[in-house]
């Protein structure tokens, strides 16, 4: 039984894309003129669908040389050439052996790395919890540390079959606080008199002493001002000016991290005047920024971003330093700014970061929630993969167990359904980071399990977001693959993709069930990893779709990843084409 169904192509002879072995029922694409393109969710394209009995020879054998390329925790055996392999890690086989299709988890989680989580089992151990992207926080550290790190997550995918991504994140040029003499922290006690300055010490700080980056800091305050650490986590009122030196009351205690981000507000009001002019991309950004080109890192986070000529810019010039591979650029949404002129970053920019506790810093606290929501919906509207960090388990930096606002929070997060959720402080210096992970991975999965069982499909309407014709096809075909996914219950979707784009078109439509994105390219395979609900494998492929197909489900079913009987639906963008059928 071949089932067919009618999307949009360009005008030829009506005809099947392609016939599957009989052995199962399978579904094959026809072509239909392009005045017929309908949305995914028209009456008309769904009565389309039309059954044929037709015969077929049963399947193929698979080729004698195919081969799995996976690690079994270090004691796995490469069975073929990397021609003939396929690349997954040891966690997502266990997981889909033990559990199946439906338990994997789809948000994505990113941990920042410091002192807490860099060597070598530290990060291996957030490997197997369920990282999915290391974030390099260029505030902190240097070059030399860095470059430890990203080659440590390199060896472990290497090593261990993983595909943890690397983010590295700008500092930005807004007013922060510098490194308290090297200290880790320093506490902050009610009604202590602190000074912030911005004098250059060559001997240690003096006691309760601030260095500030900015020269203009003692000019711009005022008495009576208003100073906000860390987004408000510590707060300050300006008493006195004394040359370069502003004597500070602090007003809420709370605890000091080195670089730190200031703000000051006067008579209820953020001051950024000055603010607004600094650059967006500093001098040391672009350093740091040569620095990450050169080593290889898979996204750059671009702190405080007003505009999107600054993402045009930053664009332009990774794509003439580095021809022959891709770096995604994020958009850090926590200025007034950025929320101003939101839709022409993030149309701009390859994803986006719902960065809260900066952003909290400069609109009032209750705005918060709504800004995250609207900036999570616009992001998945416009097919670009969100982050929602800042706080997301701050007790747990000191305390074994999150409280339970923490937990709520996170939940939000998951049904907001953004693509991925980032621990800050908690994985870079907290006490606990790996239980910290653990936290978010078991809430994560509580809350989409719940989110299937209530059958809670969603009705958000997704905009046409491709200018060409073909892209046009590619973006119907995936909306109608995640339709169908849901209506036939399947147990996964497989997309061959080359680029990436039709497995990003898929985690737009957020289906019930888990996407497998096959992708011949280490690099995409990793950028993929940011993504909700994709499962990224490396695979050398063809354009024979029937080809693939036999080969990938011989590899999958040797490893017990999946079994004969299971419901899938493959597409690919290579042929633009979409088949249903039951693994041989």
């Amino acid at each position: 039984m071949v089932q067919t169904v009618y999307l949009l192509s360009p005008p030829t002879p009506l005809r099947p894309v392609s016939k599957l072995p009989a052995s199962s029922p399978s579904l094959s694409i026809a072509r239909i003129p392009p005045r017929s393109l309908l949305p995914h969710s028209s009456p008309r394209l769904r009565h389309r669908l039309r059954f044929h009995a037709c015969g077929a020879s049963a399947a193929p054998p698979p080729s004698p040389d195919l081969g799995l390329l996976v690690s079994d925790n270090g004691s796995g055996n490469v069975a073929a050439a990397a021609a003939a392999a396929i690349d997954v890690d040891a966690v997502t086989e266990a997981e889909l052996k033990e559990n199946g299709f439906r338990s994997t988890r789809r948000t994505k989680l990113v941990c920042t790395i410091g002192p807490a989580t860099c060597g070598a089992e530290q990060l291996e151990a957030l490997a197997v919890a369920g990282m999915n992207v290391a974030r390099m926080n260029m505030c902190h550290g240097t070059h030399e540390w860095h470059r430890q790190v990203i080659r440590q997550v390199r060896r472990l995918n290497e090593e261990k079959g993983f595909a943890v991504a690397v983010m590295m994140d700008t500092e930005g040029s807004e007013i922060h606080m510098g490194d308290l003499g090297g200290a880790a922290s320093a506490k902050a006690e009610d009604g202590e008199i602190w000074t912030f300055s911005v004098r250059s010490f060559n001997s240690p700080l003096p006691e309760r002493t601030i260095h500030v980056n900015y020269d203009g800091f003692a000019e711009d305050v005022k008495v009576g001002d208003e100073l906000l650490v860390d987004g408000g986590m510590v707060r300050f009122e300006v008493i006195e000016k004394i040359g370069p030196d502003v004597k500070c009351r602090c007003t809420d205690p709370g605890l000091l991290l080195p670089r730190a981000n200031l703000t000051f507000w006067r008579d209820g009001s953020l001051v950024r005047e000055r603010n607004a002019m600094l650059p967006t991309i500093s001098s040391k950004d672009w350093l740091d920024i040569d620095f990450g080109i050169a080593e290889g890192v898979d996204f750059i986070a671009v702190s405080f971003v007003k505009s999107a000529e600054v993402i045009n810019h930053l664009k332009s010039y990774i794509a003439a330093r580095c021809s022959d591979r891709e770096i995604a650029v994020v958009a850090k949404i926590e200025s007034i700014d950025s929320l101003k002129n939101l839709e022409e970053i993030i149309r701009a920019s390859d994803g986006a970061m719902v960065a809260r506790g900066d952003l909290g810093a400069q609109i009032p606290l209750e705005q918060v929630p709504s800004a995250q929501q609207k900036i999570v919906k616009l992001c998945r509207q416009l097919n670009k993969p969100v982050i929602v960090a800042s706080q997301l388990l701050d007790s747990m930096i000191e305390y074994p167990t999150p409280t339970r606002a923490e937990v709520a929070d996170v939940s939000e997060a998951v049904r907001q359904r953004a693509d991925a959720l980032m621990l800050s402080g908690e994985s870079a210096m907290g006490q606990y980071p790996e239980k910290a992970l653990i936290v978010l991975r078991s809430v994560s999965l509580r809350i989409e399990r719940w989110w299937r069982e209530e059958k809670r499909h969603e009705g958000m309407e997704l905009p046409d977001i491709t200018s060409s014709f073909s892209e046009k096809i590619s973006e119907e075909i995936c909306n109608s693959a995640a339709k169908m996914a849901n209506i036939l219950g399947v147990d996964a979707v497989f997309v061959y993709t080359k680029t990436g784009h039709m497995a990003s078109l898929l985690s737009r439509c957020r289906p019930d069930c888990p996407i497998f994105a096959f992708t011949s390219s280490t690099s995409v395979r990793r950028r993929l990893n940011l993504q909700w609900g994709l499962i990224p494998f490396r695979l050398s492929f063809s354009d024979d779709m029937e080809s693939n197909l036999n080969r990938t489900f011989s590899l999958l079913k040797a490893r017990g990843m999946i079994q004969s009987g299971d419901l899938v639906i493959a597409l690919s963008d290579m042929l633009q084409s979409i088949q249903v059928m039951h693994v041989p």
